[in-house]
Order: C-alpha cells, then sequence, then structure tokens
C-alpha cells in the first residue's frame, strides 16, 4: 500500500471518530433534563428556565384582560414597591452578588425539603382545609368583595402609620437589625415575608407556608410539632444582611393580629390551664412564689394552677421575676410595624376574608385555602369575646386599666376598640 493511500485512510478513520463522538455528545445532552442544565436558583432570583410557575395558577373563569387582572396588578404592584422606611443600605444591583444571597444556606434546603414526606398524589387534589373540598371564591365573582378588601388593607395601613408617625416617629429612622426580623418567616417561591404573632393563627399560616413552598401537599396532614419545632420554614434573621434587605424590599411583607385581651387570655388557657412541661416549670413556678400567699409545697414544686389574676399581676411587674414570652408580648415588640413597612395587615376576627384575599393576591394555588381546625385542644371552645370577658372580670377595675394601658400601642395601631366601658 503507498503512502499516499496509508494518509488517506488515517484521515477517514480519525473523521468516523470526530463525527461519532459529535453524535454522542448530541444524544446524551438530548436525554438529559433541562432544569439540570441551569445554575441553581438562589432565593428570589429568577433564571429563564423555571419549572415551576406559581404565579401561573391564574383563577378558572378569569380573563388576561379583565378588570380584575387590571385591579390586582395594581394591589400587586403596590405590595411589592414599597422598602421599609429606615433602610441605610442598597441591594447591590451586581447580578454576581445577588446570586451569592443566601448562599450559605443552601445545604440545608435538602434537609428541609425530606423533613416532612410528600402526599400521594390524589392527596394533592383535596383542598388544604379541615372540610377537604373548599377552594377560594374566584375574584371575578366577587368583584365588589375584593374592591372593599383593598379599601380595608388601605385603611389599616393608613392606621398603623399614623400611629407609628404619632408615637414612635424614631423608629422609622433606625436601621433594620436581625433582632428585628427573627420573628418572621420566608417564602422564596411565591415571595412572602410572614412576621408571626402567637394566638393569632400563627400554626395554620405557618401549615400555608409549608404547602406554598412545596413542603407539603395539605396542610392537614402536617402535625403541631413540626410547624414550631421542625426547621422546614427559613427565618429573615438567617440571612446575612443583603439578604435580608433584599426580601424586605422586594418580598410581600404580611402579618396578621387579634384583639389583645383576646389574645391575652387565649395564651393564658393554652399554657397555664393544660399539662405544659415548658411554662409550669419557667412561669408557674415563679409567679406562685412571688404572687401567692401561702402556695403549697406542690404548687411550687410543679408550678401547675396558676389563676389568671396572678398572671397579670405578673405581666404588669416592672420587676417580673422571670422574663416576657412571644405569646403575650406586644405585637409593635414582634414584628416592629413601625420600622418595617408592611403590605398586608390582616386581623383574625377576619381571618377567612383575609386570608382568602392575601392568597389571591400572591397567586397561590385555588384549592389552599386558610385551614378551619384547631391545632390544639381541639375539644376546648375557642377564646371569644364572651370567654375574655369572663376571665377579666376577675380583675379589679385598676388591674383592667393597667393591662389595657400595657397593650395600648396595639390598640391604637390596629384600631381595635376599648374591650371595657370604664377604660380611658
Amino acid at each position: 500500500m503507498s503512502p499516499r493511500a496509508g494518509t488517506m485512510r488515517l484521515a477517514c478513520m480519525f473523521s468516523s471518530i470526530l463525527l461519532f463522538g459529535a453524535a454522542g455528545l448530541l444524544l446524551f445532552i438530548s436525554l438529559q433534563d433541562p432544569t439540570e442544565l441551569a445554575p441553581h436558583q438562589a432565593p428570589g432570583i429568577k433564571f429563564s428556565i423555571r419549572p415551576q410557575q406559581p404565579h401561573n395558577d391564574l383563577p378558572p373563569g378569569s380573563s388576561q384582560d379583565g378588570p380584575f387582572k387590571a385591579a390586582t396588578e395594581r394591589v400587586a404592584r403596590d405590595l411589592s414597591s414599597r422598602a421599609p422606611r429606615g433602610l441605610s443600605l442598597r441591594v447591590s444591583q451586581d447580578p454576581q452578588a445577588q446570586l451569592n444571597v443566601g448562599a450559605r444556606l443552601r445545604p440545608r434546603q435538602r434537609r428541609r425539603r425530606l423533613l416532612i414526606k410528600k402526599m400521594p398524589a390524589a392527596a394533592a387534589l383535596r383542598a388544604n382545609s379541615s372540610a377537604g373540598t373548599l377552594v377560594r371564591p374566584a375574584p371575578g365573582a366577587l368583584d365588589g368583595r375584593w374592591a372593599s378588601l383593598r379599601e380595608t388593607q388601605r385603611e389599616r395601613k393608613r392606621v398603623m402609620r399614623e400611629a407609628c408617625a404619632k408615637y414612635r416617629a424614631s423608629s422609622s429612622r433606625r436601621a433594620v437589625t436581625p433582632r428585628h426580623v427573627s420573628r418572621i418567616f420566608v417564602e422564596d417561591r411565591h415571595r412572602v415575608l410572614y412576621c408571626e404573632v402567637p394566638k393569632a393563627g400563627c400554626s395554620n399560616w405557618k401549615r400555608v407556608l409549608m404547602v406554598l413552598a412545596g413542603l407539603a401537599s395539605s396542610t392537614t396532614d402536617i402535625q403541631h410539632n413540626t410547624v414550631h419545632y421542625g426547621s422546614a420554614l427559613k427565618r429573615l434573621d438567617t440571612f446575612d444582611r443583603q439578604g435580608i434587605l433584599h426580601r424586605l424590599s422586594t418580598y410581600t411583607k404580611m402579618l396578621f393580629v387579634r384583639e389583645p385581651f383576646e389574645r391575652l387570655v387565649s395564651a393564658f388557657r393554652d399554657k397555664f390551664e393544660h399539662p405544659n412541661s415548658y411554662y409550669h416549670p419557667v412561669f408557674g413556678k415563679a409567679i406562685l412564689a412571688r404572687y401567692r400567699a401561702n402556695a403549697s409545697r406542690e404548687a411550687l414544686r410543679t408550678g401547675s394552677g396558676v389563676r389568671f389574676p396572678e398572671f397579670v399581676q405578673y405581666l404588669l411587674d416592672v420587676h417580673r421575676p422571670v422574663g416576657m414570652d412571644i405569646h403575650w408580648d406586644h405585637v409593635s415588640r414582634l414584628c416592629s410595624p413601625c420600622l418595617i413597612d408592611y403590605d398586608f395587615v390582616g386581623k383574625f376576627e377576619s381571618m377567612e376574608d383575609d386570608a382568602n384575599f392575601f392568597l389571591s393576591l400572591i397567586r397561590a394555588p385555588r384549592n389552599l385555602t386558610f385551614p378551619r381546625f384547631k391545632d390544639r385542644h381541639s375539644e376546648e371552645a375557642r377564646t371569644t369575646a364572651r370567654i375574655t370577658h369572663q376571665y377579666f372580670a376577675q380583675l379589679s377595675t385598676l388591674q383592667r386599666q393597667r393591662t389595657y394601658d400595657f397593650y395600648y400601642m396595639d390598640y391604637l395601631m390596629f384600631n381595635y376598640s376599648k374591650p371595657f366601658a370604664d377604660l380611658y
């Protein structure tokens, strides 16, 4: 064989190898899941490849060009455009810097996803409420009601801001610190920040956030201990400063409040009228030792049997023997509403309407509704205004007045009426 023929044969073999290699590479790429080729998504950052798009779940029967869409977009712009007052730092516009927001938490994401087992596919079809078949009404069918709820939101925020301007003017000039956001939970998929106010529906709201985040298929299947003692939901103070400010300026911030006296009685009934391995030995023993004359040895040993007037004595004592607790602390301290400009203020007393309206604003799945079930002591009646008055009837007029003074800013900021006629 001539040298020329040998050279041509080698060239043909080399060309064949290159062609087979290119064909194999194209076949490999075509078999890949496109989402695996995209970079991992940092919270709050949008990529062009996004397999899950919760905001595309428009309510059935609504039109892309309908009046509700325009109204909702105006509200959504209103909700997302406000940055909290008092922020002295700006979020960097550098895309690479934004990709690093919250990066130190990524190793925990898989653990959170595995914390709650996924339910069977059939379970996802049922509504996330105790009734099991409820869906939120389509906004197009309730245009008048939705307009009323929008006006209610504007009024609640106006009252809150006026109270802050009058009594807490210096707060707006302070910088946000991790302590101010320690009670705020983060849901990145729908860009929601929720400030937890205990005894105002917080357990069920955290269940809703878990479903929104894809951590569970139904609120009914999430146990109490998973809600409060698991690590499925992230707190805002676990992010670095840039991550905190980025979310405060771009996410929808919401809180739910409750009539202060009613919330106080609800906390007392839950923590002191039922066996409790934390509140009885930590708070009960200290309260009984300080405020009950001739307390029995058994009471001092266990901390059980605290009475409501004794609990109120502890609450009002500036030298209280044990510290404050989130279940009866002021909302103004828990959520810093004079420093953080909340976009949505809901009330426990109008929970169903407010919750449905909020879920529609963030375009949550239509079959996700706020749970109606009672989280603990389900056999016991909920704390109502009537029950609250029965407990406060055990106090003197002076004690009622001092308790009202203690929660005065919460009454003022959230526009609650005086619960007793003799209060001033």
